[in-house]
C-alpha cells in the first residue's frame, strides 16, 4: 500500500468525530476529550454505531460478490477490524481500495493496519471530504475510473452542516464515477428516536463538532439521479441482500446503496 505522509500533529485538546466513533465501537485509539463527548451521548449511541458498522460490512460484501473490485472510502475513520478492505479482499483478493480521512490519528495507523492482500492494493490519502476534486485526483492513481467504483460515505455527511453544501460535495464525487458504479451511504437521523435529537446534537456542539442529523426526505437527495438498490433507503438494520437478516432494532442511521446509471 501507499500512504501520504504530511507532517501533522494530533490535537488532543479537541474531540474528533473519528475518535468519538472509535470509542463508541469499543476502540482504544481515542483521547479523554473524545471519551468525554462519547460518554455524554445517549445510551443508544454505541449500539447505533455498531449497527451502522454492520451495514457497511453487509453492503461492501454484497458489492464484492457482485463483481465490484474498486472502492473509494472517504471518512474511513480509525481502522477497526474488519475494515472495508478486509471484507472485500476476503471475497475478491485482487480488490483495490483507497481510503481518505482528515484525522491525523488515522494517518498514523494507516500503514500498520491497512495491509492489503498481496493480489490487491490499498492506498491512503490524508484529505477532507470538502476537497472532493483532490480526493478523486489522488484516487485515480490506484483506481481505474473507466470501470465501476464503489464510493463509500459512511457516517460522514451528518458532520457537514447545510452551509457546507454536503449535497454538492456528494454530487461532485458521484459525477466522477463511471456508469455501473455505486454510492454506499449512511447518515445520522433521529427519525426513530426524536426524543434523543436535541441531546445528541447538544453533546456534539459542546465538543465543537457540528452535527446535522437529517430526516428521510433530507437524506433522499444524496441519491438523486441514482438507481436505489433494494430495499432502498431504509434504517441500518433493514438493509440486507443476503441471509441471515440482521436483528430488527431501532437505528440512528438511514442507509442506502445507489447505482450510477
Amino acid at each position: 500500500m501507499t500512504v501520504d505522509k504530511p507532517e501533522l500533529r494530533i490535537d488532543t485538546s479537541k474531540p474528533h468525530p473519528a475518535r468519538v466513533y472509535d470509542w463508541l465501537l469499543g476502540g482504544k485509539d481515542n483521547y479523554p476529550v473524545d471519551q468525554k463527548v462519547a460518554e455524554q451521548l445517549p445510551a443508544e449511541a454505541p449500539g447505533n454505531a455498531a449497527r451502522n458498522r454492520a451495514f457497511m460490512h453487509r453492503a461492501s460484501a454484497w458489492l464484492a460478490r457482485n463483481g465490484v473490485d474498486q472502492f473509494l472510502d472517504i471518512g474511513t475513520g480509525i481502522p477497526t477490524e474488519p475494515n472495508l478492505h478486509q471484507v472485500v479482499q476476503g471475497i475478491t483478493p485482487s480488490a483495490r481500495i483507497v481510503y481518505a480521512d482528515n484525522d491525523p490519528i488515522v494517518l498514523r495507523h494507516a500503514e500498520a493496519l491497512l495491509i492489503s492482500r498481496p493480489e490487491g492494493a490499498t492506498d491512503y490519502i490524508h484529505a477532507d471530504v470538502r476537497q472532493p476534486e483532490a480526493i478523486v485526483e489522488h484516487a485515480r492513481g490506484l483506481l481505474d475510473f473507466d470501470r465501476p467504483v464503489a464510493l463509500s460515505l459512511i457516517a460522514l455527511l451528518h458532520f457537514l452542516p447545510d452551509d457546507e453544501d454536503p449535497y454538492g460535495i456528494t454530487r461532485t464525487l458521484v459525477d466522477a464515477l463511471p456508469s455501473g458504479s455505486f454510492l454506499v451511504l449512511s447518515h445520522g437521523t433521529a427519525d426513530q428516536h426524536p426524543e434523543l435529537k436535541d441531546e445528541t446534537e447538544a453533546t456534539y456542539k459542546k465538543g465543537a463538532i457540528p452535527l446535522r442529523m437529517r430526516t428521510r426526505s433530507e437524506v433522499e437527495p444524496f441519491f438523486e439521479g441514482l438507481e436505489l438498490v433494494e430495499p432502498g433507503l431504509v434504517f441500518a438494520t433493514q438493509w440486507y441482500r443476503e441471509e441471515p437478516a440482521p436483528v430488527q432494532e431501532r437505528s440512528g442511521f438511514y442507509v442506502g446503496v445507489g447505482r450510477v446509471r
